[in-house]
């Protein structure tokens, strides 16, 4: 049920807006506040989906409420309600993160598809927020070893720059969660987070896939295209398995990271990108410079900032955790009850050799818990874990 205030000095007009929204619909909860320090006060106390508010108004006018409101819950859409001699104030209002205002004497339409605009503003506003919750568990680092301690360390200083990163590690270390939690705590984490494999890409697809191509620019290219570039304006790309993409596509790439511009596949019109770049790579890309797989000069353009994650042999002490917080995921994922782990159950899988790093540990415990006895017991550990 959308819940609405109305912040007006004047009891008539604040008549006249209750009786048009509660007749346009009966599911909306329409409060008052007679001035804008009563607003704030309800506001500080209760959850609003919109509000309407007065820009002239004694004690505190509607500038000031907007203000306020920003600062306490920026989630709120509000509309400003201006006089005839208020709308350079209103427009201006705008700027300052109103979603919109409407004019004195209320127009029943414009006020009704504003509301309705707002409202529905306001429900994607709160999705996105849900949305990027769940997204956030889905990318959690597990651990409190000294060598996940420091890469949060790093992350917490290196996140609200734009500073580029390269993140190096064996397969199935968590590599691509170091990068999403690089975005997330971000300027940028309203943006986009656009994720490029260069290892699973065929090397003649590669530039396409990165830059986009205009129609024509190859057999299949039946229409313009863009890439993965374009796509992540504004937010992050991810370039994964960054030692895998060849000579040609690498000295693409340095252009963009040194000019923030691209060219799509076929033409040589310049496109303005602003991205920031993450790579990630299990390879050694100095072994890499030497044998001329890769550019040296990409190297330390992508290499301001180097995240080493451990392989999980070196951070066993997080193998409780992992195991913890595993157990709870598949559980809820598979519609399970939890199970929990014998104390020499997890001292078995601590001293197990983890080639496939933390995939391989994840795998494993969903093996256990499908596979094993109400507690996973060590003799579980000896049957299902086994190479």
């Amino acid at each position: 049920m959308p819940k609405i205030l109305i912040i007006e000095d004047e009891a008539a007009i604040r008549r006249v807006l209750v009786k048009i929204l509660s007749e346009e619909n009966e599911g909306y909860q329409v409060e008052e506040a007679e001035n804008g320090l009563v607003g704030i006060e309800k506001i500080k106390n209760e959850d609003f989906d919109l509000i309407l508010c007065d820009i002239k108004m004694p004690k505190m006018d509607g500038v000031e409420v907007l203000e306020a409101v920003k600062k306490i819950k920026p989630e709120i859409p509000m509309v400003m309600i201006s006089g005839h001699g208020d709308l350079d104030t209103a427009v201006n209002t705008m700027r300052l993160g109103a979603f919109d205002y409407i004019s004195k004497p209320p127009d029943l339409n414009r006020l009704l598809n504003t509301v309705r605009n707002a409202l529905d503003r306001k429900e994607l506003v709160v999705e996105n927020k849900l949305l990027k919750k769940k997204v956030g568990k889905n990318f959690q680092m597990i651990g409190e070893s000294a060598p996940i301690s420091h890469i949060k360390d790093i992350i917490e200083k290196v996140a609200p720059t734009d500073a580029r990163v390269l993140i190096t590690g064996p397969n199935g270390t968590g590599k691509e969660l170091v990068a999403h939690w690089l975005h997330q705590k971000s300027e940028r984490s309203k943006g986009p987070m656009i994720e490029v494999n260069c290892a699973a890409i065929p090397s003649e697809l590669i530039e396409s896939e990165l830059f986009g191509h205009v129609k024509g620019a190859f057999t299949s290219a039946n229409k313009d295209r863009a890439g993965k570039f374009e796509a992540a304006n504004g937010g992050t790309i991810f370039l994964d398995e960054v030692g895998d993409m060849s000579l040609s596509a690498q000295a693409k790439v340095l252009r963009a990271l040194q000019e923030s511009r691209i060219q799509r596949v076929g033409s040589d019109k310049d496109i303005k990108v602003n991205v920031r770049v993450i790579a990630a790579t299990n390879k050694d890309l100095k072994n890499e410079i030497k044998a001329g797989r890769f550019r040296e000069d990409l190297y330390h353009r992508l290499a301001v900032i180097l995240i080493q994650v451990p392989a999980l042999n070196d951070r066993r002490e997080d193998i409780p955790l992992l195991i913890d917080y595993f157990s709870n995921k598949i559980a809820n994922e598979q519609g399970i009850a939890k199970k929990s782990f014998t104390d020499k159950a997890v001292k078995l899988l601590q001293d197990y050799d983890w080639t496939g790093n933390i995939r391989e540990l994840r795998n494993v415990i969903e093996r256990l818990i499908i596979l094993g006895g109400n507690e996973v017991s060590e003799s579980d550990v000896k049957m299902f874990a086994s190479k």
